[in-house]
């Protein structure tokens, strides 16, 4: 053999070896139909020698990296050669060993991540970037403060991006699971964690949203957020105690109007109330001043004062001068069809719809104004009309040292969302510290007893929806007033 076809062997020896060690890292996902992600320097090289040769056998665990995060993989069997059935998660969730699972001859059963040391991995999906960033990040930093007051050294959180995207929520769920999480806290909104579910499903992984949306949750994925349903059911019972009877409600168009609306009306007519008006706008609208109109009844009324003081007019006696003396003062003739109205919306647009509400005579201190949870923000007792309005809500107490302590680590003032992160990621920090391991299972989440959090006492349903004792409070100039406290324990509500 010449010197030159020596050299050349050498070469290509030394590729395929150099190739071989390329490839080791690149381990599949758990999860079929995709694929971890790999280093920058890989080429489409490897693939063409994955088809010549096969990998060699890679070793237990191994680390693959990316360039925004550090991932955990575990590695797969080789197929050609007989192994150990890989260990189901199963254990790691519910403290129990499973039986082994049955599979038909020819059908490969699934394979879950597994655990690879003591430690608990949890994964946080949060929008740290898009449009919710800025919410994202105050949960990611709430989540922190959890774990100096609750995590022992055993825990670690794991934080991934969800991009505010159903898609990046998907991605994230990816990299948690391959992670080997245990259990996934996030993502924020209803789409994204519909988006995750069947994954988590798969991968018996628990889940535990922020989403106020109930129609997310079940077999296994729970969320925090705050229902309207029960705000609505809170601040209604409490009303229909204190007198009021006719119930109306202005909403903006869309699936958060109707939810409240819904729950409105089943709130007044299992009090023995009853919903006589009911308007929905678009919540895009520059101006509202046909849709308050038309739900005060104010044409109607308006013609009534008319005709009435047409009708005096004609009189020349004494008590029709008094009278239409008494009518010179008034807007309109006669009451709204309602004592009680509910605003289903917060922030600049709630302003300015209640701003109106006097204009076509709707007295606020005859009609008792209601709100939902988006009037838990300041400044709302800065509007007259709103003043002396009731709204359901977490007791403030509970919520206090939580704000103190955020403002002193940070410096700002924490979203109002983000105790949900803080109470979740308590409670996934409690659950893990069970000495049989990480106790995350169905009946622990769902104890009757429930919780005690920073938006006070809390509890998961079987169908993963979740109870919390909510508070009454009322707006006044320059702050809120409990006038109804919430309940201490969970035996109160039963």
């Amino acid at each position: 053999m010449s010197v030159s076809n020596s050299f050349a062997a050498v070469l290509i020896v030394s590729a395929i070896f150099v190739l071989s060690a390329c490839e080791s890292p690149r381990l599949p996902s758990v999860l079929q139909g995709s694929t971890v992600p790999v280093q920058p320097s890989t080429s489409a090289d490897i693939q063409k020698t994955e088809q010549a040769a096969p990998a060699p056998e890679a070793p237990a665990t191994q680390a693959a990296a990316t360039p925004a995060r550090q991932t955990e993989q575990a590695a797969l069997p080789q197929t050609g050669e007989e192994q150990p059935q890989t260990p189901s998660l199963i254990p790691y969730l519910t403290g129990q060993v499973p039986p082994k699972p049955q599979a038909a001859p020819g059908v490969q059963v699934p394979i879950t991540p597994m655990a690879t040391s003591s430690t608990v991995r949890v994964a946080l999906l949060v929008p740290l970037s898009g449009a919710n960033e800025k919410l994202g990040k105050a949960m990611l930093n709430a989540a922190q403060l959890a774990l100096f007051d609750f995590s022992d050294d055993r825990f670690e959180l794991v934080i991934h991006d969800t991009h505010g995207t159903p898609e990046g929520a998907m991605e994230a769920a990816r990299f948690a699971i391959g992670d080997g999480a245990s259990m996934i806290l996030g993502p924020l909104l209803g789409p994204s964690v519909t988006a995750i579910s069947p994954m988590a499903r798969a991968a018996n992984v628990t889940v535990i949203g922020f989403s106020s949306d109930r129609t997310v949750t079940g077999n296994g994925i729970y969320t925090m957020g705050f229902f309207p349903e029960t705000e609505v059911e809170r601040v209604v019972e409490y009303a229909r105690s204190r007198g009021s009877s006719r119930f109306a409600a202005l909403a903006p168009s869309g699936q958060y109007g109707e939810t409240v609306v819904d729950a409105l009306r089943q709130s007044a007519y299992r009090l023995g109330g009853e919903v006589t008006r009911v308007q929905f706008y678009d919540p895009y609208a520059d101006d509202f001043s046909l849709v308050v109109r038309e739900l005060a009844n104010y044409d109607s009324r308006r013609q009534a004062l008319l005709n009435q003081r047409a009708e005096l007019s004609e009189r020349e006696d004494e008590i029709a001068v008094r009278a239409l003396k008494r009518l010179e003062k008034l807007q309109t003739l006669g009451e709204p069809p309602f004592d009680a109205l509910l605003l289903a919306d917060g922030g600049e647009r709630l302003l300015a719809i209640a701003a109106l509400l006097p204009f076509y005579d709707v007295d606020p201190k005859k009609v008792r104004m209601l709100g939902t949870g988006q009037w838990d923000s300041p400044g709302l007792g800065s509007e007259p009309a709103l003043s002396g309005g009731w709204h359901a809500g977490p007791p403030p107490d509970a919520r206090a040292e939580f704000v103190q302590q955020y403002q002193k680590i940070y410096g700002v003032e924490p979203h109002r969302l983000s105790t949900l992160a803080y109470d979740a990621t308590a409670l996934a920090a409690v659950l893990a510290r069970s000495e049989s391991g990480p106790n995350f299972t169905t009946e622990a989440l769902t104890i009757k007893s429930g919780f005690w959090g920073r938006d006070g006492i809390f509890r998961f349903l079987e169908d993963g929806s979740v109870e919390r004792g909510l508070a009454v409070l009322q707006i006044e100039p320059r702050s809120i007033k409990v006038i109804s406290p919430s309940p201490e324990a969970f035996s109160e509500l039963n």
